[in-house]
């Protein structure tokens, strides 16, 4: 979990005493009793889940106490996971069971694990553990040699460093244990690469002044070197994550290892390089749906299995069903898996309220299990996120959150908006199949290695259309623009489309189209009677065509979501990418995904947005309002055989004008799909 942005408070108190009777004392055999069970999903082919999770603390006074047999078959019939994890270490460092290698919680009652192993291996269930990794506080107490150091030479006091002999000495050897003691089924890996951070502990520097020669490592980007110290960085996580991956792969080679938020758009669209069985990441309380919606279609091209869990709560209190089904839908559209995440009580108990929901949204999600599951992308827009834009940018730690991911959000929000299919790419993924999409959109990216920007433009002249948002990345692409660059703009001005006016901001770049057409204009006032200048264009090369906007509209857009910045998209779009296989007509607040199912049917998913917590003032999402009737439009290369509406499996009205269908869809409450044979 992303403990930086949780509502609950954690009490993080070393007793030194305490502790050292604590794991002489430590009592329970090597390996648990176990019976024969039924057979679980693994976890890397599950596609619904329950994390729960507690961080044991120096103030427990009765974990496990309320943990029982009945209570846990209870919740797993209602509820059906294919997997469970449950805490075992948190960001406090101490362990929820009676470890003889880290440092046991003073408050144990009873072995939760030992009760969730038994029940879960008697219902077909997984079961995980949650494991805070870098983020261990009685690590770093009891090991203060083993914390990461800032740049000012200052020890963090709860954060350890990838240098450090932590993985060898403790983290490895405390898996191994709960690994054979409890049967387990893997691991989700939290507080990992999240949290890393810029090391400049004795050991890394070594390893740097190894590696490149150098005796000091830069600071700051005023430095010099200051790009590669930071790939480095990330390298050596990757090493080190690597390290504890394989071993406990060959200790025990059913137990799968996740890494919360590796890999992921969040932590910098880094490429799989570790032998992590599955890829996962918990998205914010607040800004949910959005965050999956983004998530998930990034995910969906890592060529790994994959889900995002959700916070079943915000700071309010529980979600309803219909907010989980929401963002639910926003996931497994995707392909991915799904799941959920509770705290019970500080003994264990799981409310019955909690149950009902997880097993509605349970319900929810199993009803579209084989229409969603693994399925794939018809290739339509791709959304470049530049890895090479994302790693300059990324200052504040090894992977996490360059504002960048921000400016590609909101041109994912305006596409999606405006009902395009839209799959989010970064370089690597993105080259393989770079023929494949009609349509390609660089938001906002400043820079991008030579041999991608050439890619591009080959792909342009065999018949691709390349759309340029933002006016530095347009400045990659200047001679082939059909513009005369002249200077930056000197006041931003107003968009005016459509009889709506939004003020612009950030830098704005004054053109002259030569060969380019122009598509929108930017205005001096609210006024669009007012002085002008061209705000894109478009301009043919080879087969293809390649359009610019000359100022930060996915910024913008992130910011305001204003109908006219989405507009200006829009009219880029259609010049661009005139025929889209599929149209939604009557229609606004939706996503639409055009997938096939993992048996081969073209289906064209709709997602109802109507309503969408946003931020944490609007936290209640029911009711939600039903939007519909609509027509779907979808362009195919001959007459379909039928076409249902999923999961009702419903027969809906539709005509065949070749090449196009029109089905005509009464209403949607919060997900179907459009399923043709």
């Amino acid at each position: 979990m992303n403990h930086l942005r949780r509502t609950c408070s954690i009490v993080v108190t070393i007793s030194f005493s305490f502790l050292a009777i604590a794991m002489d004392a430590a009592h329970g055999a090597d390996q648990l009793p176990s019976a024969p069970g039924k057979p679980n999903v693994p976890r890397n082919e599950a596609f619904f889940g329950v994390h729960f999770d507690l961080h044991p603390n120096a103030a427990d006074t009765a974990l496990g106490r309320d943990v029982t047999e009945e209570a846990v078959r209870d919740f797993l019939r209602r509820a059906r996971p294919d997997f469970v994890q449950y805490d075992c270490v948190g960001v406090p460092g101490y362990t929820g069971y009676a470890t003889k290698v880290g440092w046991p919680a003073p408050g144990i009652v009873k072995d939760s694990l030992a009760v969730w192993r038994k029940v879960t291996r008697e219902e077909g269930v997984a079961l995980l553990i949650h494991y805070c990794v870098l983020w261990n506080a009685a690590a770093v107490a009891h090991h203060p040699d083993w914390a990461a150091v800032n740049a000012q030479g200052q020890g963090e006091k709860e954060i350890l460093s990838v240098f450090s002999p932590f993985a060898e000495r403790l983290l490895i050897p405390h898996l191994k244990e709960a690994a054979t003691r409890y049967d387990l089924d893997g691991a989700w890996m939290d507080a990992d690469a999240w949290i890393a951070r810029l090391d400049y502990s004795p050991a890394a520097l070594a390893e740097w002044k190894r590696q490149t020669g150098r005796e000091a490592a830069p600071k700051s980007r005023r430095d010099p070197h200051w790009q590669e110290w930071k790939m480095f960085q990330r390298r050596e996580f990757e090493k080190y994550l690597s390290r504890y991956v394989d071993a406990l792969h060959a200790h025990s080679p059913k137990f799968q290892i996740g890494c919360n938020w590796m890999y992921s758009l969040l932590s910098g669209v880094w490429p799989v390089g570790s032998r992590v069985d599955y890829l996962t990441g918990d998205y914010s309380q607040h800004d949910s749906t959005d965050e999956a919606r983004a998530e998930a279609r990034y995910f969906s091209g890592n060529g790994k299995p994959w889900d995002l869990l959700a916070w079943g709560f915000n700071r309010s209190g529980l979600k309803d069903a219909t907010q989980l089904k929401q963002e639910a839908a926003a996931t497994i559209t995707q392909g991915g898996g799904w799941g959920i995440y509770y705290v019970p009580t500080r003994s264990g108990q799981i409310s019955p309220e909690i149950t009902a929901l997880a097993g509605e949204a349970a319900d929810f999600c199993r009803a579209r299990q084989k229409l969603c599951f693994r399925s794939t992308p018809v290739p339509q827009v791709a959304l470049l996120q530049s890895a090479e834009t994302y790693w300059d940018r990324a200052d504040a730690t090894a992977f996490h959150q360059a504002d960048c991911a921000l400016e590609t959000k909101g041109a994912l929000h305006a596409l999606l908006e405006l009902h395009y299919s839209v799959d989010v790419r970064t370089e690597h993924q993105l080259l393989p199949q770079l023929g494949e999409y009609p349509v390609v959109v660089v938001a906002e990216a400043y820079k991008l290695a030579d041999a991608f920007r050439k890619s591009l433009l080959d792909y342009v002249e065999a018949g691709g259309a390349l759309v340029l948002v933002g006016g530095d990345c347009a400045r990659l692409f200047e001679p082939m623009l059909g513009v005369q660059w002249e200077e930056k703009a000197q006041k931003s001005g107003f968009l005016v489309t459509g009889g709506q006016s939004v003020a612009l901001g950030g830098d704005w770049w004054k053109i002259t189209p030569t060969t380019a057409k122009t598509i929108g204009y930017r205005y001096a006032t609210a006024d669009a009677k007012s002085g002008r200048e061209p705000a894109a264009t478009i301009v043919a090369r080879g087969k293809g065509r390649i359009a610019a906007i000359y100022g930060p509209v996915s910024a913008a857009y992130r910011q305001n979501h204003h109908p006219a910045t989405s507009q200006l998209l829009a009219a880029v779009m259609r010049e661009a990418f005139p025929e889209p296989a599929v149209q939604i007509d009557g229609l606004g607040s939706v996503d639409v995904a055009l997938r096939r199912t993992c048996d081969g049917r073209l289906s064209v998913h709709i997602l109802n947005l109507s309503k969408i917590q946003r931020g944490d003032q609007f936290l209640k999402l029911a009711p939600l309002p039903a939007v519909g009737p609509f027509t779907v439009r979808l362009r195919m290369a001959g007459k379909p055989a039928a076409v249902r509406w999923e999961p009702d499996g419903g027969q809906i009205d539709w005509t065949w004008e070749d090449p196009v269908l029109r089905a005509a869809v009464p209403g949607l409450e919060i997900h179907g799909a459009l399923v043709v044979e």
